[in-house]
């Protein structure tokens, strides 16, 4: 997903307003507490229970308030400068974690299979990419492999028709693994540039659904030995630090080669971020704060941990 230079200054103000309930959490009690006074090490230890208090998690946390320590120790601070300080450290932790999506750079078919719970935002973010590749002219195909779920099936076609992306179905209950296996043929034979696949995301019943995955990118290798070239975990940044269960669990079974977080504009724990990228192999590749195809960005490190700490993305405090 692409910006020019002002898209990018009008998601640099959603990214800011999404996460303005984090900032809330976040920054508003760091500054109350330190703002110009000198910087002890009682602050400091505020300081780490507050960024836990934020769903940075206890190692992140440490870090970052030791970081901050050292711009800061003995000083007095204005809001800005401890906003400053902040935002650094935080982007410290997540700039090694950044990861870039791009499918139109890779070889054609492009296969992308989205794996995630249900409800996490798996089908909304694979739409929304789809549009964002079909208003660049790309040939994209949606394969609907959740094939559990009709409503699942129905949101997919939506996007499908409003994208101007063709699209493939089976009845419910349908072989997943089938599904793909067609429709990486019908990409290959069509002409494609993408091919975007959604899966089902039943964590009741984990083994059934870590086998189904497997299955499905056993068929896809039987046609191309690299596909699928990316697999995007879905995360919902509403469930906090459960978010992480969920990335260990599929991290460790689907090959999980990016992620996207959504739904950041909902929640008070944007912080949960920091940890999730620490844990997972795989780099955060996309954000989502809003419904707008728009809402959902390349993930940068930098801007969201400004945006985190209540900063304007673009400008020096």
């Amino acid at each position: 997903m692409t910006q020019s230079d002002e898209p990018k200054k009008g998601w640099f103000k959603r990214l800011a307003d999404g996460l303005t309930r984090s900032t809330r959490q976040m920054t508003e009690q760091v500054v109350a507490a330190i703002v110009k006074r000198p910087l002890d090490q009682a602050m400091l230890d505020d300081l780490e229970e507050m960024l836990i208090e934020a769903d940075l998690g206890p190692a992140a946390a440490g870090r970052v308030a030791e970081a901050f320590g050292k711009a800061r120790f003995g000083r007095e601070a204005s809001e800005s400068e401890i906003k400053l300080a902040l935002a650094e450290a935080v982007a410290a932790e997540l700039l090694p974690r950044q990861g870039r999506f791009d499918p139109l750079s890779g070889p054609k078919p492009y296969v992308v299979l989205f794996v995630g719970v249900n409800g996490s935002g798996k089908t909304t973010t694979l739409g929304k990419i789809a549009a964002d590749l079909t208003g660049r002219g790309a040939k994209v195909l949606i394969a609907a492999g959740d094939t559990f779920r009709a409503a699942a099936v129905e949101q997919l076609k939506i996007w499908a028709d409003r994208s101007g992306a063709d699209f493939l179905s089976r009845p419910t209950g349908a072989d997943a693994a089938g599904l793909a296996f067609d429709a990486l043929e019908q990409a290959r034979s069509g002409g494609y540039d993408v091919l975007l696949i959604d899966t089902a995301g039943r964590l009741q019943n984990k083994s059934g659904l870590m086998d189904e995955l497997l299955k499905i990118v056993r068929v896809l290798k039987k046609i191309d030995p690299e596909a699928p070239h990316e697999t995007l975990l879905v995360l919902d940044a509403t469930v906090g630090r459960n978010a992480l269960s969920q990335e260990n669990i599929f991290g460790n079974t689907a090959g999980v080669t990016g992620i996207v977080m959504t739904k950041l504009d909902g929640t008070a724990r944007g912080g949960v971020l920091v940890p999730v990228a620490q844990a997972s192999d795989a780099p955060i590749k996309l954000i989502g704060v809003g419904e707008g195809i728009e809402d959902l960005q390349p993930f940068d490190a930098v801007a969201f941990s400004r945006s985190l700490v209540g900063l304007d993305g673009t400008e020096n405090p």
